[in-house]
């Protein structure tokens, strides 16, 4: 009673100033909900556990939220399906109203839940797929890319095949979005001949007519995108059919990672790779995300992990940032955009279009101190590079 008779006896502009704040308080909301779509089954399921479970680790060492705000994490399976990703997304956002979107790894799923959740006004925060057309024509202001534009990592290791003299190059990826920007990004960079080029479906394992076909080619290096079980299977087959002894392998970091070496073993020393991520990259922040992955997974984290983590500190800066006013949609998309967090891969800051301008390093499978087979960092390639699409994008700034 004696707060509504004061405000009774306020002056009119006091009146509505009080009102003005009342009014700011009730737009900060009580919490943060979390959609994680994400691939947790099939061949690809090892890379979507590794981003949950990075994106998990950083909600822990928030306290288990968000820019303050306790954090709801509803986490669902795309099952590597455009349909049923579709309708999950739909799920998402219309019945659990969820404030962002994270998660998806394969690009043709990006693709096909894209244009629903900008639609909602909803930010998608990708801890993996960076697809063309969403860093040119496509771009979009409810979309950021955590991780990397699909070409990236791809043409850092055919600037690495060039500057090693490597002449021929045999080259063979997935059939599907990110396989093509995959390709694409290594012939931007390599200067020699493609003396064999091939796209497979994105559920083989089976690579016998590709290997024979290699071995015709004259290729003194082979070049491959094949994420997850797809990669495991390419290299055992590639060791085993000897060809390991003529050629000289690369990949981006995805089919060089831990989650593969961890599955092939003794046949992936000596292979290159390059990303924007490492385990033994010397920050702070990177340094304590490892040592804790460690600890709380028993294995050594991936780049797809390093990715969920950022992404989970990407929006906890956001909402931060915004004090957690989340209906705001032009402050938060600039808090996004601000980018007000410690990387675990250092450098990182947004380009025009909203992905990435980062470095990217070359990494090599060797023995560690201990015998174990793991990543070594050998050197940066890029500095501070971003992508060939942006020009192409006419996002308001």
């Amino acid at each position: 009673m004696t707060n509504r008779l004061h405000l009774h006896f306020l002056p009119q502009t006091a009146l509505a100033l009080a009102c003005a704040c009342l009014a700011l308080t009730a737009q900060a909301a009580d919490k943060v909900k979390v959609g994680m779509l994400s691939t947790l089954s099939g061949p690809g399921a090892a890379l979507g556990v590794d981003i949950r479970d990075g994106f998990n680790l950083a909600l822990k060492h928030s306290g288990g939220k968000l820019g303050g705000l306790p954090a709801e994490v509803i986490v669902a399976d795309d099952q590597m399906n455009p349909d049923a990703a579709k309708q999950t997304a739909d799920r998402l956002i219309k019945r659990d109203k969820v404030d962002f979107m994270t998660g998806v790894v394969f690009s043709n799923i990006m693709l096909a839940v894209g244009q629903p959740i900008f639609a909602s006004k909803t930010f998608y925060i990708s801890a993996n797929a960076g697809p063309s057309q969403y860093a040119g024509a496509q771009c979009n202001p409810y979309f950021f890319s955590a991780s990397y534009q699909n070409d990236n990592l791809h043409e850092a290791v055919g600037k690495v095949v060039t500057d090693k003299g490597f002449k021929k190059a045999a080259i063979l990826a997935p059939n599907y979005p990110a396989g093509k920007d995959a390709l694409a990004g290594f012939k931007r960079y390599f200067k020699g001949e493609v003396v064999m080029e091939a796209y497979t479906p994105l559920n083989q394992l089976d690579y016998g007519a590709e290997l024979s076909k290699m071995r015709a080619s004259g290729a003194d290096a082979v070049y491959i995108f094949l994420p997850g079980g797809l990669g495991i299977n390419f290299i055992k087959q590639f060791v085993g059919a000897g060809l390991s002894k003529d050629m000289t392998l690369f990949g981006p970091g995805f089919s060089g990672d831990e989650d593969v070496i961890r599955a092939v073993g003794e046949p992936m020393l000596g292979m290159f790779n390059t990303s924007q991520w490492a385990h033994d990259l010397n920050n702070a922040a990177n340094k304590r995300f490892v040592a804790d992955f460690q600890k709380d997974y028993g294995r050594t984290p991936t780049l797809y992990a390093a990715q969920g983590y950022d992404a989970a500190r990407l929006m906890d800066a956001a909402v931060r940032d915004t004090k957690g006013n989340l209906e705001d949609k032009d402050a938060l998309r600039k808090a996004i955009k601000a980018a007000r967090f410690e990387s675990v891969r250092g450098a990182f800051k947004f380009n025009t279009n909203q992905f990435p301008i980062q470095d990217y390093h070359l990494r090599v499978i060797t023995k560690d101190g201990q015998g174990r087979i793991t990543n070594r960092i050998l050197g940066k390639v890029f500095e501070n590079h971003g992508d060939a699409y942006a020009a192409e994008c006419k996002m308001p700034i």
